[in-house]
């Protein structure tokens, strides 16, 4: 099986800033604060993570087509 990828490009969805970060492997990232316009981004609906709604990368447990965190608690 191949490493993960950890590194995401995310795009802010209200300013369309862009910035690459490194992915956590042991944990869903659920919120981010984008550098352009300072709003807070949260998983969209069905996504575990700011990664999988707003990169270009899916968060490692993704990658790995393993659960990730439970999407019903967000």
């Amino acid at each position: 099986m191949p490493s993960p990828i950890l590194e995401s490009t995310l795009t802010c969805p209200h300013c369309g800033h862009v910035e690459t970060e490194t992915m956590p492997t042991a944990a869903c990232q659920y919120f981010y604060e984008c550098k352009g316009c300072r709003s807070i981004l949260k998983p969209l609906k069905g996504d575990c993570c700011v990664f999988c709604s707003y990169g270009d990368v899916p968060c490692p447990p993704v990658q790995a087509s393993a659960a990730c965190c439970p999407t019903d608690t967000l």
